[in-house]
This record gives C-alpha cells, structure tokens and sequence, in this order.
C-alpha cells in the first residue's frame, strides 16, 4: 500500500543539528578569530553540544541530520566521521557558513565545492543540503541538483516536503520556519549581534509542543532546527528529550533522517511542486537597496 511520504503516519519529525562551531560568527569578519569569549563559546557546539545531543538520541533511540560546515569539518577531522558511526546522518552546510545572498556571482558555487570536497575526501556521503542562514539563492537549489543531492532544506514554501524544479533537475525540498529553530529562542552575543532574548526553555517546550500536535492533526513535516552550542545546554537538551518522548507517547509522529524522507518522498507521486522562480519585482514599483 502506497502510504505517501508520511509512511503512514500523522506527521513525520526530523530532528536536524547545524554544527556551526565558529563559522558564522567568522563569516561577519576574520577578526572575530581573536575574540577568545566569543570562539569558546561556538566551540562549545561541536566539543560539548555534540556528545551531549548524540548521548540523548542514543537513550532515546531517534535518528537524527547533522548538517556541518565544510569548514568545521576540516578543522575537527573525525567529527563527522564520528556521528555517522553512532547512526546518523551527515549533510552538506556550504564550507564559510556565508549566506548565498551575500556572494558575488560564482562564489556561492566555489563555496558549495569546496564544501562538497571537504565530505568526499573524508569519506562522508551526502545527499543534502541546508544554505547558511536559510538565505537560499535562486541558484542554490540547481547547485544542490547538479551534484546530485537529494534534497534541499533551506525554503519556507510549504509545511510538506515538495518538489523545486531546476534547470539540472528536480530536488526535493524539506522545509524550515523559523518558528522551528532554537536560535531564534537562545542565541544570544554582544558583537557581532545574533540575538537578544534568551527565553525560558520552558516557554520553547511548549510552543514546540503545540506545533508538533498541530502538525500532527495537518500532516506535516516537523523539521526541528538545532545548534549544539544552543540546545546543547543542560536545560535545553532535557527540554529537547521530553519533546521527543511527547513525540513518543502520540505514537503517530515518525522520526526520519532528511535523507530517509527525502527518499520516501521523492517516490511519493502526489508531492507537490512548488514554483522557483524569482517574482517579477519591477525597480519602478520597488525601491532599490
């Protein structure tokens, strides 16, 4: 029986963790490197957050996608390697962590290559992709469909996977919200400014709670976004486990890796495609930057 990208459940759930470390921060300028406060506390991510976050899916039992800078990979060889071995899955986070939107013409391309080089000579599949910061280009999908990825998990058109098409080929998109993303509820630095309210997890386990149950009743995608150096906080992670465990004790929420799903519902012939293309946004109706 055809169950759909769903495989029968209410509502499928992907647990995914961007393992920034100090890209995101370096991609506001290099000379963040000399600021001790500020690295220690993206190193955090990879060297506390991680083992933390894959002891807690251990206990739990969930898989889980890890989407890691090409850069971060390189200068913690082995970490990917590492999280493979405990059953998950590693995906492809550009090399800088710098946004698309914010490149040169061919820059995003040479970034997304090096990227993609860095996880081949490491020996690590890939099969999808999230742009830093979810500024997607116009052009980030077609790059995702030329080196033959899967998925894309950058665009916000949809609260169900769906199909981008692109000039090299169809991706599937599983998509983001905001809504669905830690650090728009921890992150939290004086310079560069990434944020400025640190809210009770309390207030993040319900209102995660609440969308789960409601997704639930849609039939949708539950794509919860991570940063170890965030939910990797003691009260965090344990308000990341009871989230799971209500997911549990539903007993109709599926926890998938995204390269799982984008699998189940590439298959899936009543997936919708979504337009990917710019609007038509004229200079003399729209002011310039």
């Amino acid at each position: 029986m055809n169950t759909g990208w769903t495989g029968g459940a209410a509502a499928v759930a992907t647990l995914t963790f961007d393992v920034d470390a100090e890209a995101p921060i370096l991609a506001h300028g290099h000379h963040y490197a000399e600021h001790a406060s500020t690295m220690s506390h993206q190193a955090y991510g990879p060297d506390v957050g991680v083992p933390r976050i894959l002891d807690l899916l251990d206990v739990t039992g969930v898989p889980a996608t890890f989407f890691i800078p090409g850069w971060v990979a390189e200068a913690r060889p082995g970490l990917a390697a590492r999280i493979v071995a405990r059953g998950h899955e590693v995906a492809h986070h550009s090399y800088s962590h710098r946004p698309p939107t914010g490149m040169a013409p061919g820059e995003e391309r040479a970034d997304f290559e090096r990227g993609m080089e860095v996880f081949a000579a490491q020996g690590i599949e890939i099969l999808g992709h999230r742009a830093a910061n979810w500024e997607a280009s116009w052009e980030t999908a077609t790059l995702v469909a030329e080196h033959g990825l899967l998925y894309d998990s950058s665009l916000m058109g949809d609260d169900r996977p769906y199909r981008v098409t692109t000039v090299a080929g169809g991706v599937t998109e599983l998509p983001v919200h905001w809504s669905l993303d830690d650090w728009e509820q921890y992150a939290f630095l004086p310079s560069p400014h990434v944020g400025s309210v640190i809210e009770s997890p309390r207030k993040v386990l319900e209102m995660w709670t609440d969308e789960l149950d409601a997704m639930a009743q849609f039939g949708c995608l539950f794509n919860l976004t991570n940063h170890p150096f965030l939910t990797g906080r003691p009260s965090r992670a344990i308000v990341l486990r009871k989230l799971i465990e209500h997911a549990q004790e539903r007993g109709d929420v599926r926890f998938m890796r995204c390269g799982d799903l984008a699998r189940q519902a590439a298959a899936d012939e009543t997936l919708a495609t979504r337009p990917h293309i710019p609007p038509a946004a004229s200079p003399e109706v729209f002011p310039p930057r």
